[in-house]
């Protein structure tokens, strides 16, 4: 999986965009999570929001995965990827 990076938040976040136009269920998704262990802080049909890694992290339907705080972008497009292979 290929992504971009884009600096948030005065640089406190990153979100990595994936290269493929992914077009996730965030219903399937947000029970998915949940079964994994993740408690979901927030949810609707445009996002997710839950701790991952320590982090506040928001995944888009689209591929997008948003952490804060991040600063490192290899690691934002490692951890996005480990997250999305689990659930696309």
């Amino acid at each position: 999986m290929r992504f971009t990076t884009v600096r948030l938040c005065g640089g406190e976040a990153l979100m990595a965009v994936s290269a493929d136009d992914l077009d996730l269920n965030m219903e399937d998704v947000s029970d998915r999570l949940e079964r994994m262990g993740f408690p979901i802080k927030q949810k609707d049909e445009m996002m997710i929001i839950l701790t991952w890694n320590g982090m506040e992290t928001t995944i888009y339907p689209q591929g997008k995965v948003m952490f804060f705080p991040l600063k490192d972008r290899s690691l934002c497009i490692k951890y996005a990827a480990e997250i999305l292979e689990k659930l696309a």
